[in-house]
């Protein structure tokens, strides 16, 4: 029989170094259901990861399994190359849901590539290699996507086929504008970028910004700050792209996509997604008004993206979310969690953060000096996985837990996970007390 360490010395020898495991005994899942999974050992958690944000409603959703199964019986690929009735259908959907005007969808097979497709989309529309990133931002680990990532922790080469210039905003409660108010941080960063474009040469084909910033540690900034750059960008006849891989689909409770937060903005040229609508099936993609999807003058395909099967299990999927109000629960579930984990935070020093939306929600792990602790965030991992609970990492110094349930977590799962992370913090707490000096490289986070 194959043990979890034997498995582990497999994927060594056969792996790249850089693909990262979590815990020093790492996991082999094996099953899941509802907000659950199990270990190849028998042992159950409660999964608030979700597979990195993908499983957005519930593991082995039966709704989703049997449109799978259903699909899959009939036939399993096709390409583009022929019409797609699932593939339509969900771009359908889609394409009402983003807001944006005569709406043309992409399909692709992560959201890596729905990012790389848009960035092809506004350098090839604007004439333009130049493209506004936000600083600690990821979007991806393509050759074009690595490029605009702001995180010096995801981005392991300098070279790029783009010329990226980072501005300020992603990360509210660190940096040079971190002690102003909301209004003059907006004013600082509008600033910030108006110098940047009186000094580039040539016409910036686009803003790429997550809205919330995942790997980032689930940053953002205030409400309005889009909007504030949109007026900017508008003016020099910049796009906006928002990359709602993280933040779509209902995730933050108080909107549908992230960039509905920043109202007055109105909606993006371009929007990408992935992960969450296909609960666990490859899915990415990206919506854009015709006049930019359609500036391509040379044919295209896709082999994969679009499958069959897996827009029948989109369709699925985003029926179930709709029908059962999960943005709804996930702004009065990720409400409560938010709280109930604020209220220990205010006991424990090692905590310097709680932040978040709905069921997006980071914890920021420091030492006694206030300094990063990627060591605390490890210990809390460690300790949260054996009383049965599964969290991610990440942050620019791999200092934040990331907390992403599925969007179907009942109160009750909110109030046991809270109780599991709550021992996991005192237990960094107690393991890290007294070692100011104490610093390591540990970290990272994923995707």
């Amino acid at each position: 029989m194959t043990t979890p360490a034997s498995l582990h010395a497999r994927h060594q020898a056969v792996m790249p170094d850089w693909l990262s495991l979590y815990y020093e005994r790492p996991l082999e899942l094996t099953h899941g259901e509802g907000r659950h999974v199990w270990d190849a050992e028998g042992n159950r958690y409660l999964d608030f990861f979700g597979g990195i944000l993908t499983t957005m409603t519930a593991h082995a959703l039966p709704e989703v399994t049997k449109a799978v199964s259903d699909q899959a019986a009939r036939i399993l690929h096709t390409s583009t190359l022929y019409l797609n009735r699932p593939m339509i259908d969900l771009a359908e959907r889609i394409a009402q849901l983003s807001g944006i005007p005569d709406a043309r969808v992409f399909f692709t097979t992560s959201g890596t590539e729905a990012n790389d497709a848009a960035l092809l989309l506004a350098t090839s529309y604007r004439r333009s290699n130049q493209v506004l990133a936000l600083r600690n931002s990821y979007h991806g680990r393509s050759f074009a996507s690595i490029g605009i990532t702001g995180n010096s922790r995801w981005s392991p080469t300098s070279l790029s086929p783009l010329q990226t210039l980072y501005v300020h905003g992603g990360v509210r409660t660190d940096g040079p504008y971190a002690h102003l108010t909301d209004a003059q941080y907006i004013a600082a960063c509008v600033a910030d970028l108006t110098d940047m474009l009186s000094q580039t040469h040539g016409n910036v084909a686009a803003l790429i910004a997550e809205p919330v910033q995942g790997v980032g540690g689930f940053t953002n900034p205030p409400d309005g700050l889009l909007a504030a750059f949109r007026e900017v960008l508008e003016a020099h006849g910049i796009l906006w792209i928002t990359d709602e891989v993280q933040t779509g689909w209902g995730r933050t409770g108080e909107h549908f996509w992230g960039w509905q937060a920043h109202g007055r903005a109105g909606p993006p040229d371009l929007l990408t997604f992935a992960k969450g609508i296909g609960n666990g099936m490859s899915i990415g993609g990206v919506v854009a008004r015709a006049s930019v999807m359609n500036c391509l003058d040379a044919n295209s395909i896709s082999t994969f993206g679009g499958s069959p099967v897996t827009m029948a299990a989109g369709l699925a999927n985003l029926t179930y979310l709709l029908e059962h109000d999960l943005q709804g629960n996930a702004r009065r579930v990720g409400g409560l969690l938010i709280e109930r984990l604020r209220a220990v935070a205010a006991q424990l020093p090692v905590v310097r953060e709680v932040r978040g939306r709905g069921l997006m929600i980071g914890v920021e792990l420091v030492h006694a000096d206030g300094s990063p602790s990627p060591r605390a965030a490890t210990i809390a991992l460690e300790r949260a996985r054996e009383r049965g609970l599964l969290v991610g990492k990440g942050g620019r110094d791999g200092n934040v837990l990331r907390v992403a349930p599925p969007l179907s977590l009942t109160i009750a799962e909110a109030e046991e996970g809270a109780d599991h992370l709550e021992d996991a913090l005192r237990q960094a707490q107690t393991e890290i007390g007294g070692l100011d000096d104490s610093r390591d490289m540990e970290g990272g986070g994923q995707p």
